[in-house]
Parts: C-alpha cells; structure tokens; sequence
C-alpha cells in the first residue's frame, strides 16, 4: 500500500479528503482543476512524435543525403533532450509555477515544429528536433506534477504508449502520403491543451525556505545526463566524462543539500530503486520499439504498411492493458504489481533476442510498452510519496528523467545492436 500523504488545503481553502487506500496521491492535488484528457493531451504528443521516426529514417536520410545510422542521432538527441529537459522543468515548476512552466514548453514546441518543417538538413532537423523535445518533455513533466492520483497518472502514461503505438504508422502514412516533415511536427498537437491547462494553473505558491536556483548544479547535472545518454556512441569519453561529473555533482550536493538535486530525494531508500528500475524497462522499451521493426523487414520481409499495423496491434493491445494495470494495481498490493513488472520486464527482451518469427518479436513489443507504462504510473506514486512534501516536484521530475533516459538508451542501443 502506498504511504498516505498529508492532507493539505485545496485551491479554495477547504481541506480535502484523505484518499482511499492505494489512491496516493503524487501532491500534486492543485491540479485537479485540470482535467485528465486535458493532461494527457499535453503529454502524449511527445510519444506520438518520438515514436514517428521509426519508419521515417530511411526516408529522411535519402532526402538529406546521409546514412541511416547518422539519422538515428535525430532519436538519440530527440532522447538526450527530453532527458535534459525533465528535471530543469521540475526546477521551473517548483520556482515559477506550472503556468511559466506550460507557456515557456509551448514556445519551445512551436519554434521547433517550424524548424522542422523548413529544414531540409541534418543540423536543422537536430536543432528542430530538440526545441521540440525540450518542450515535449516540459509538456510530460508538468502533466505528471499535476496528475495526483493513480487513474490520472494512468491516463497520461497510457496515453503515451497508445500514441507511441500510433507513431510509426502515423510517421509512415503521413511520409508516404504528405511529407515527413509533416511526421516530424506531431508535437504540436499538444499545443491545443495549452490555453485550457494555462487558464486553470494554480496559483504559485510562495516559497517559504528562501532556496534560489542552484545553477551549478542544474548545470552539472545537464552534462551527466549527457555524459549518460552517450555512453552508448562514445563509450570511454563518455565514461569518463560520467565519472569526474558524477563525482563533481556528489561534491557539489554535500555542499548545497537542498540544491538542484536535493539530498532528501537522494538518500530515500524508497526513490532510488523505484527509479532504476523504471529506467530498465523504459530502455527496454525502447530498444525493442527501434528494434522490431527493423527484424520484420529484414528477416521477416514485411514491408512497411504490415510493419506499420503489426507494431500498432501490438502496443495498442499493451498500452490498453497498462490503463488496467495502472488503475487497479492498489488492490495487488506493493509487492505484487512490482513482481509482475519485474517477471515481464526481462521476458520482453529475452523474448525479442530469442524470438526467430514475427510473432515472438510483435508480443515482446506489447510486452515490453505493457510494463514500461504501467511501471511508470505505478512508481511514481511510490517515488512522490517516499520523499518530503516540498520535494516532491523534484523527486517525480527525477523520476520521469529516468524513465525518460530509456528513451535515450534504448535507440542507441539498438542502433549498436543494429549495426
């Protein structure tokens, strides 16, 4: 069972029941002026438009004369921004409010959806590309923030894989039939939830601890995770890179402990393990997301139409599932959802390495997007209630970078496996 929360005022001054047994909230209760459909479609757009590339980079790499493998790097840096983004925009949530958070997201957004659409070169695309994932990523971490309870939670993180299932038949037809520039600016739809969640942002609260942005360590805390996301490209700069800023940031929390990454998220002995094993099966995900459709065209010889709504099938069929799973976990206890996630999570990839047929590979993918977004929404909940009440901002904005890094991970990694 979930740890209960404390009960705090509502937008009006009356104090709101305590929720029900596994209905934790993440306290983020100020949001429930903004409806769930309101906040999933803020935040499934980014999904939509990751997940659009896996069918276009060939196209995309003909066009602008490249080699398929160097047009992997529009995921990969779609991914590293994303992960970048999520905890500078739980640093803004906390210091701003949601709506600075909401407007500063869309501008990114909308600047990159022009960007892509008139450039017809690999820096334009990767520059495009990471205006919008700044600002998709922005868009995920603040509908999280303000998700509060598990069915909330399991609307946008189900949300998200179902648009992810979309996403490569959506990036092909749209390329095959318009442009793949057109595919490329999914992730303006999200714009169209902004004026609602903009209007009904609560209030900023004042902040009482007289804390100020920590910028050094936002700023070593941006070069690790960068240092992270290319471990896989460039192992042993990149591991090197990891260690002297891992140790530089550890130096840098003793000194500032309720700095940019506070200790009391830290040292939970609850945060840590919940947000490495959500990184695992977002990776996961991801690999085998990149990695399916590439072996059904290679050693199963299907073209990208059956490809397209194999892969849709299958992750709609897991998505859906995830809803289910999200929304009811309460009643299997703790222990048992977290056993069913684990069993599943390394099913999925032994099933897509050992499988030798279509159907193997397309039920590791629905597997695979099952667990990923199911144990999103259920962890977080564990993840927001294991820290202080004024840390929990930061600590679902960690959370959500980690499993936002699988989405960094899981491309590169197929891509190596590729090769």
């Amino acid at each position: 069972m979930h740890r209960s929360l404390p009960e705090r005022p509502g937008a009006h001054g009356r104090t709101p029941s305590r929720p029900g047994p596994g209905r934790a909230r993440t306290g983020a209760s100020d949001g429930a002026a903004i409806s769930a459909i309101a906040l999933g479609l803020l935040a499934t757009p980014t999904a939509l438009s990751a997940n659009a590339t896996t069918m276009t980079l060939p196209d995309i790499a003909r066009d602008i004369g490249v080699s398929v493998s160097t047009a992997t790097w529009l995921a990969t840096v779609f991914g590293l921004a994303v992960a970048v983004s999520t905890p500078l925009t739980a640093a803004l949530l906390r210091h701003r409010g949601v709506r600075v958070a909401v407007l500063t997201s869309a501008a990114l957004v909308a600047v990159g959806t022009l960007t892509v659409a008139l450039a017809e070169s690999m820096p334009g695309l990767l520059a495009g590309r990471a205006a919008q994932a700044l600002g998709g990523s922005g868009f995920v971490t603040t509908a999280i923030t303000l998700a509060g309870t598990p069915r909330r939670m399991a609307v946008i993180t189900a949300g998200s894989g179902m648009c992810g299932a979309l996403g490569p038949l959506s990036g092909s037809l749209l390329t095959d039939g318009l442009s793949w520039h057109v595919a490329l600016a999914l992730s303006a739809v999200a714009l169209l939830a902004v004026p609602h969640v903009a209007r009904r942002a609560p209030t900023p609260r004042p902040r009482t601890d007289g804390t100020a942005f920590d910028g050094v360590g936002a700023a070593l805390s941006v070069a690790l995770i960068c240092s992270l996301v290319l471990l896989a490209r460039f192992p042993v700069p990149a591991l090197t890179g990891t260690a002297v800023l891992g140790a530089t940031l550890a130096l840098w929390v003793r000194r500032r402990p309720d700095g940019f990454l506070p200790v009391a998220v830290l040292r939970s002995p609850v945060f840590l393990p919940v947000a490495g094993v959500v990184c695992a099966l977002s990776t996961a995900y991801f690999a085998i997301l990149y990695t399916v459709p590439r072996l059904l065209e290679d050693d199963a010889g299907w073209d990208a139409v059956d490809i397209g709504v194999g892969s849709l099938v299958a992750l709609l069929v897991g998505s859906a599932a995830s809803w289910g799973m999200a929304a009811h976990a309460h009643r299997m206890g703790r222990s048992a959802a977290l056993a069913v996630l684990l069993t599943l999570g390394v099913l999925a990839p032994v099933t897509a390495a050992a499988g030798s047929a279509p159907g193997p590979w397309l039920a590791a993918a629905g597997v695979a997007v099952f667990v990923a977004a199911s144990g999103q929404a259920i962890l977080a909940l564990v993840a927001g209630g294991a820290v202080p009440e004024r840390q929990r901002t930061t600590a679902l904005g960690l959370f959500t970078l980690c499993y936002q890094l699988g989405g960094a991970f899981g491309p590169a990694i197929a891509a190596l496996l590729l090769a």
